[in-house]
């Protein structure tokens, strides 16, 4: 399970999507309604649909871990694990907008974002790369 190399990329995911709700995207004045401008972080946990993305996905990150005689089910989880991580980089550019234009900024801590679905790749790759040798093993026999 942990020896496999997919299994790393899928909790470093994991992990990245868990910190997406403690660390700052974005940063810069923010006007609401009613109120002076102030200076304000965005966080996954500023919106419902987001937090719902971003937790949805290192849940699906940490349960394809486990899943790991089942490579079918495994790549499945981890398409949706992409599909669900692409919609939170869209859904966090877009809660950008609500920021005033110009004075503010992403933060370094934003990469963190935007390398979930990297690593997401990566553990597909894997998964991949072992079904395709089961099925040539299987041939062999």
């Amino acid at each position: 399970m942990i020896q496999r190399i997919q299994s790393v990329w899928l909790l470093l995911a994991a992990a990245a999507s868990f910190l997406t709700m403690k660390l700052s995207f974005y940063s810069g004045n923010i006007i609401k309604e009613a109120q002076p401008k102030a200076f304000s972080s965005l966080v996954a946990t500023d919106s419902v649909l987001l937090a719902i993305t971003v937790v949805a996905t290192g849940l699906l990150s940490l349960v394809a871990i486990f899943v790991y005689k089942d490579r079918k089910l495994q790549l499945r989880l981890s398409f949706l694990a992409l599909l669900l991580s692409a919609i939170s980089v869209v859904l966090f550019y877009v809660q950008t907008r609500k920021f005033v234009p110009g004075e503010g900024n992403f933060d370094l801590t934003a990469v963190i974002a935007l390398v979930i679905p990297v690593f997401i790749i990566l553990a597909i790759r894997g998964i991949y790369r072992d079904q395709k040798l089961v099925k040539s093993l299987d041939r062999l026999r």
